[in-house]
């Protein structure tokens, strides 16, 4: 019923728009098709559960496609072992298709927009032209579509050799490689407890949190670009710094071993820098200094170009190597002294682009958190639900953290969430230009 419903709407408009299908796509164009396709995949991606019954409340509903398409993973279902096998494969499904529409429109489409940051790395992503789409977006896609199905189906095999079946298998791996997190399991990875599995289950999720361009690179045997890159180094380093310095605090915390200390923080340290959101276990019973890093982490993400949401790494590290260059002019007032990446200087556009950007990234995640604490949710529950939903990676603190779902939350409640979904999943610019009056002047 649901893909009858959804193909009669597609065969209409596919119908009502043949005339127009030679017309010129213009930059202006791109915004509104972005975030209306986004849109509409989430209402009718609403179907299965509301005609099945399974998510009878709309809002709910919505959360939950939202989260799947946003690859967010925060979920309403309290009991998800009870749901068929269909649903709970479709909800896998939206999760792996939302991860591979945001790596094209990332590395493939937003460059041609001028947004997202991706300017960056216009070595390997197509360059603009005149308010078109330029021909090689297409071969662009092809390349990633081969290495993101490639990925699925090297953990789908990795993982059933580590003991899974095949049906939780290819579910996990489909949400694994899109950083989105939602399991076949109401305890997430946790109620496998196998080493084996969450070790495959890392290694997979820091790849897909890792620039595909450079994964591309990685699969032609190129390896120096990947190792030279200054954003991987600092992902990289990041993550092993993280591990570090929380395994001991987390040992002292609850007494437990420190090989099962080492175990836990690094497959919590990698779901969550990679924005997948996947629980091996509770960080939020590991300490207060233990649950505030988890929480800045809800804002940073993993690799610009990769699957995860978040702030992105080479974006703080650029406003870092920023913040410090201030020094040196305060010193030099004269002296030009730009910030390099990679070896080359960022124009100084680029770097008023970023901070406007994580500007208006904290301004969204204020002001939502007002907004949820206004709708009767306490502190903790509004600000991580804001932090989490914005930067798509799943669980938060307190009744929100790993342990705990979001059907707590209010109908409106929902809804503010799952428009910060997709607001943080499009870079926000995106959707934040179609609310301002110059999008909709004709000059």
């Amino acid at each position: 019923m649901s893909a009858a419903i959804t193909m009669s709407f597609g065969i209409f408009f596919i119908f009502v728009s043949r005339k127009s299908k030679n017309a010129e796509i213009k930059k202006r164009d791109g915004y509104l098709i972005v975030t209306g396709g986004w849109v509409s995949m989430a209402i009718f991606g609403t179907l299965p559960y509301l005609i099945g019954g399974y998510i009878p409340e709309i809002s709910s509903a919505f959360f939950e496609t939202m989260s799947g398409l946003s690859t967010t993973g925060a979920t309403i279902l309290d009991d998800i072992e009870s749901l068929p096998h269909g649903i709970l494969f479709w909800r896998s499904m939206t999760q792996w298709i939302g991860g591979m529409g945001i790596i094209v429109l990332t590395i493939a489409v937003l460059p041609l927009l001028g947004i997202g940051g991706m300017e960056l790395f216009i070595a390997e992503a197509p360059g603009p032209t005149k308010d078109k789409i330029h021909p090689r977006i297409k071969e662009t896609a092809k390349r990633l579509w081969v290495i993101y199905l490639v990925l699925t189906v090297l953990e789908t095999i990795a993982l059933m050799l580590s003991g899974m079946n095949f049906f939780d298998a290819i579910n996990h791996s489909l949400t694994t490689n899109s950083t989105g997190g939602f399991s076949t399991k109401q305890g997430s990875i946790e109620a496998f407890d196998s080493p084996l599995i969450e070790f495959v289950i890392m290694i997979f999720m820091f790849i897909a949190g890792t620039n595909f361009t450079l994964i591309y690179f990685g699969f032609k045997g190129k390896f120096s670009n990947v190792l030279h890159n200054d954003e991987f180094k600092w992902y990289l380093g990041a993550v092993l710094g993280l591990i570090l310095f929380l395994t001991p605090v987390i040992y002292y915390e609850t007494g437990v071993s420190l090989l099962e200390s080492l175990r836990d923080v690094s497959f919590q340290v990698v779901s969550t820098i990679t924005t997948t959101g996947y629980a091996s276990a509770d960080f939020t019973t590991w300490g207060s200094l233990a649950t505030f890093i988890f929480f800045l982490l809800l804002f940073s993400g993993a690799s610009a170009g990769s699957t995860s949401g978040g702030i992105k790494i080479v974006r703080i590290v650029i406003l870092i190597k920023n913040g410090f260059l201030e020094f040196k002019k305060r010193l030099h007032p004269n002296a030009v002294i730009p910030v390099y990446l990679n070896k080359k200087a960022i124009p100084s556009q680029i770097i008023y682009n970023l901070l406007a950007f994580i500007f208006l990234y904290l301004f969204v995640f204020v002001v939502g958190s007002v907004i949820m604490t206004a709708l009767g949710e306490s502190f903790e529950v509004a600000i991580s639900s804001v932090a989490t939903c914005l930067g798509n990676v799943g669980p938060g603190i307190a009744e929100i953290g790993p342990s705990h779902t979001f059907s707590s939350i209010s109908p409106a409640g929902k809804w503010l969430l799952s428009f910060l979904m997709l607001f943080g999943r499009l870079e926000l610019f995106t959707v934040a230009l179609l609310f301002t009056p110059y999008y909709w002047r004709r000059n």
